[in-house]
């Protein structure tokens, strides 16, 4: 972790403050959860969905809170965030997948491409007003990873509505144009397509 990533971190938590984390599947992802939980005073929550084979489930839930680190299911993650907001915590987002269109989605252009966002992250951190760290985990050398993190939103509630999705979005999208190999290119990322969201 940078010395600025650290000192953003401990800024936050000496203020008493809970952040939202956004980030995505780039870099060494995974590890970066694990890193944060060891590394700094926040307790960190991660939001995921279940898979459908409870074997691979259970391993990556072991594997993922086994330092520390817990996790939110992402259909009741915001009713558990209400419940934990007496706890110093970050929450993180991984707000490259690809979200159902059932529940709306943010459309914008993404690598060139017309792309649906998670409304989940605006969303929640414009209800509980936390500030918003968009975190990228960069490729050092082979083998290496460094943890980048930067305050995008000071107080969410005074955005408007699309604000923080473009924020992030650009973010990561500047983040891949920089290192495309360390991106998880196999998601389906443009399985729908616009006029499909009616």
């Amino acid at each position: 972790m940078t010395d600025q990533a650290r000192l953003t971190f401990e800024k936050h938590a000496e203020a008493g403050e809970s952040i939202i984390i956004v980030m995505g599947h780039f870099g060494n992802w995974e590890w970066s959860g694990n890193t944060f939980s060891l590394v700094c005073k926040h307790q960190l929550y991660v939001i995921y969905h279940a898979l459908s084979n409870k074997y691979y489930d259970a391993l990556l839930y072991r594997m993922r809170t086994r330092f520390g680190t817990k996790l939110y299911e992402m259909n009741t993650a915001f009713r558990s965030m209400i419940g934990d907001r007496p706890i110093l915590s970050a929450t993180a987002f991984i707000a490259d997948q690809t979200p159902s269109l059932k529940g709306g989605a943010y459309w914008t252009e993404f690598l060139n491409q017309d792309t649906p966002v998670f409304w989940g992250t605006e969303k929640i951190a414009r209800k509980l007003n936390y500030p918003i760290v968009y975190v990228s985990v960069k490729k050092i050398k082979r083998g290496y990873y460094d943890i980048f993190a930067d305050v995008i939103v000071k107080e969410p509630a005074k955005t408007k509505e699309g604000e923080i999705s473009e924020l992030h979005t650009r973010r990561l999208e500047k983040d891949i144009l920089e290192q495309p190999e360390t991106w998880l290119w196999s998601h389906r990322r443009w399985k729908y397509k616009r006029m499909e969201d009616n």
